[in-house]
């Protein structure tokens, strides 16, 4: 899978995407105009800019251009999530689970479902470096 990068405004747009498509820019537009205050030309110019950098996908239906997400929810986290363990922590996981965990409050729910999540990955994991699975 190919990373997926978004920038500040293109997360905007695409979460607007996620729970609105298929959309059109105008619908766009109005729903983020409290948020940003972007005119339609601006969201317009994102949508199609994301669309040639395969991250929206556009549909003509008569005079009216539809866009649908083309990356996931899923694929766009983690390629953020990758992209920070790698730039902000040099690839270790631990430290960057220590950041996460001592930046606010954790609570009990959140960390059983941690420990069950490595738990389960624990039994899935080859013994050696990365413990991935082939």
């Amino acid at each position: 899978m190919k990373p997926v990068e978004l920038t500040e405004a293109e997360w905007t747009i695409i979460k607007a995407v996620w729970e609105n498509e298929p959309c059109a820019a105008p619908l766009i537009q109005e729903k983020l105009f409290k948020k940003t205050a972007w005119t339609y030309s601006t969201v317009r110019t994102l949508m199609d800019r994301m669309t040639a950098k395969e991250l929206l996908r556009a549909e003509k239906v008569r005079n009216l251009t539809l866009y649908r997400s083309a990356v996931t929810r899923e694929q766009a986290q983690r390629s953020e999530l990758l992209y920070t363990l790698k730039h902000a922590f040099n690839g270790a996981l631990a430290p960057m689970m220590q950041c996460l965990l001592g930046a606010g409050e954790v609570s009990r729910g959140e960390l059983d479902n941690i420990k069950q999540l490595i738990a389960e990955h624990e039994k899935n994991a080859r013994p050696g470096k990365g413990g991935k699975k082939s």
